[in-house]
């Protein structure tokens, strides 16, 4: 019993964490590279909010995607209308709920590491005859290669340990959308310490073990 017990959160975070890490990254990629060297009115205003969750409490980010997603909202109403079902305490919810705590880390990283690269090679390339893109994949995106797959990392690794905004959003439903930090907090609450233990003891060896990749990453030899 704890045998098939432990291991669906631990499937279910290493899902969601896949997941949403690919969204967040292309998604962090695109605003960040669209932004790169630009300046426009409300610039700033849009930078604070797309950092606005890395400060808020997750709880209070939960609640924003219940009324922002939620069945009384258009959003949520449409979302229903094609799926047949709400996103609220669904997989997807778990996914929608690590998206919006991870891309923080991952824009500031990716918008880090943009604007670490010297623009002059860029304007080499340009100079040349390389159009926007091909500056943008043969010269940008490998100058910025450590950066992009440092903030890759760790926003698996911050998908990976959501906990209040996922609660709130997609609940904790054995077997449906309970991941390993709300099965941990369950566990602890219900007095299971021994399920918790085995738990805590497999999100510290995956979370170690991506920093372990972050570190190499940072220290690897240009």
């Amino acid at each position: 019993m704890m045998e098939s017990g432990f291991w669906f959160p631990v499937r279910l975070s290493l899902e969601v964490a896949s997941v949403s890490s690919v969204i967040v990254f292309m998604l962090a990629l695109g605003i960040a590279g669209w932004m790169k060297g630009r300046t426009f009115p409300g610039k700033q205003v849009w930078e604070t909010l797309c950092m606005l969750p890395l400060v808020l409490p997750p709880s209070v980010v939960g609640f924003g995607l219940l009324i922002l997603l939620g069945r009384n909202s258009w959003l949520g109403q449409v979302f229903e209308w094609v799926f047949s079902q709400p996103v609220v305490f669904t997989w997807w919810a778990a996914v929608i709920a690590a998206i919006v705590v991870a891309f923080p880390l991952v824009y500031q990283m990716i918008k880090t590491g943009l604007e670490s690269i010297d623009p002059d090679l860029e304007d080499a390339a340009r100079s040349m005859g390389a159009g926007e893109v091909q500056v943008l994949w043969f010269v940008t995106l490998p100058l910025a290669w450590r950066s992009l797959l440092t903030a890759y990392t760790l926003g698996f690794a911050r998908a990976l340990g959501e906990f209040g905004a996922t609660l709130m959003f997609a609940g904790n439903i054995p077997g449906q959308t309970q991941t390993l930090p709300t099965a941990i907090y369950i566990a602890v609450e219900s007095g299971e310490m021994g399920m918790a233990v085995y738990w805590v003891g497999m999100i510290l060896l995956i979370s170690f073990a991506l920093l372990s990749v972050v570190h190499r990453i940072q220290q690897k030899p240009e």
